[in-house]
């Protein structure tokens, strides 16, 4: 037995978002999936020839927000949008509740799987060679862009007696058992006078990696963590352990203020500094500026005193030892023991 998974549910949470987004438990998830269910199929059976290549819907606690994406929204939208409002309010009708919906174009037609089947199936409908239409859908895709693309049909090919199965590919890569490998899937019917005919579509589009160091990328279509969040959590991080390392506890409280005055003076005599050897690369006699620094600066008395600091903490001198003694002196303590 073949052991086959969705593509696009395989890689759901990974790099695929859920295209019913909300939270229910209990019988309210069962009525909103019923729901769900019958919004999708009351507009795909309604506007089977509009392209839809997809339908995302959104739940809040009173409103509906439905989004059709397809590559024909001028037929959905209809003249003045006539025919958006009519839908609207037969999908309101038929959930009982506020319904919001949104048209948006399907971008690159051409690597869209749902598409490409679908046009594939509308051409088997008109009699068109079934392996014709399957090549020149693959060239289309490749030429577009696309790195892999795989194409099977079954049914009654060509009105025959017996079933059977073809396909082209795959042309390039499709690496179903990637997990980061965009691969997109399409699935449709050509309702034939001889019986319908399957179609399927495997598209591969590249690999979507993980955000790299310093670029931003939103992971899925809203929100996301990005890689410049990670990279200023971890600087801010690496800030404060410096900072804890260079800065022991309590160690501002006890500079003293000459060290802080002579800081600042060292400032002013570099900022001087700097004065003159900019006036004299300009050709400007230089401002004597540095001549009216006096000679006796916070940082001389600072020096001077950790001299006289370092005079008066030497070492006292060791005590005198004990003078060692002479031979007679050990016979007189021999004879009194």
């Amino acid at each position: 037995m073949g052991q086959k998974v969705h593509p696009y549910g395989f890689r759901l949470g990974i790099i695929r978002k859920a295209r019913s987004r909300w939270f229910a438990e209990g019988d309210k998830f069962r009525e909103q999936l019923l729901a769900d269910m019958a919004i999708r199929n009351y507009i795909l059976r309604t506007h089977r020839n509009a392209g839809i290549s997809d339908i995302i819907i959104e739940r809040t606690a009173d409103n509906i927000s439905v989004t059709v994406q397809t590559a024909k929204p001028g037929i959905i939208i209809g003249r003045g949008g006539r025919d958006v409002d009519q839908l609207r309010q037969a999908i309101e009708q038929r959930v009982g509740g506020r319904v919001r919906l949104n048209v948006e174009e399907t971008p690159d037609p051409d690597l869209n799987a749902q598409l490409v089947a679908e046009n594939i199936a509308g051409q088997i409908e008109r009699r068109v060679s079934h392996r014709r239409a399957m090549q020149q859908a693959v060239e289309r895709a490749l030429r577009m862009g696309a790195q892999g693309v795989r194409v099977k049909v079954s049914g009654r090919l060509a009105g025959a007696e017996i079933a059977r199965s073809e396909g082209i590919g795959p042309v390039g890569r499709v690496p179903l058992h990637t997990l980061r490998a965009d691969v997109d899937y399409g699935l449709a019917h050509a309702h034939t006078a001889y019986g319908p005919i399957g179609v399927k579509v495997w598209l591969y589009k590249g690999e979507i990696l993980p955000p790299r160091k310093g670029e931003r990328r939103v992971w899925g279509e809203e929100g996301g963590v990005t890689a410049e969040d990670w990279e200023r959590v971890a600087a801010a991080q690496r800030a404060r352990m410096a900072s804890a390392a260079r800065v022991p506890t309590g160690a501002t409280a006890a500079v003293p203020e000459t060290v802080a005055g002579s800081i600042s003076e060292a400032a002013d005599v570099v900022a001087a500094g700097a004065e003159v050897s900019a006036s004299e690369a300009a050709g400007e006699p230089a401002v004597e500026e540095l001549a009216s620094v006096e000679t006796s600066s916070p940082l001389a008395e600072v020096a001077e005193a950790s001299s006289d600091i370092s005079e008066t903490a030497e070492p006292s001198a060791a005590p005198e030892e004990a003078p060692e003694p002479s031979v007679a002196q050990e016979d007189e303590q021999d004879v009194d023991a």
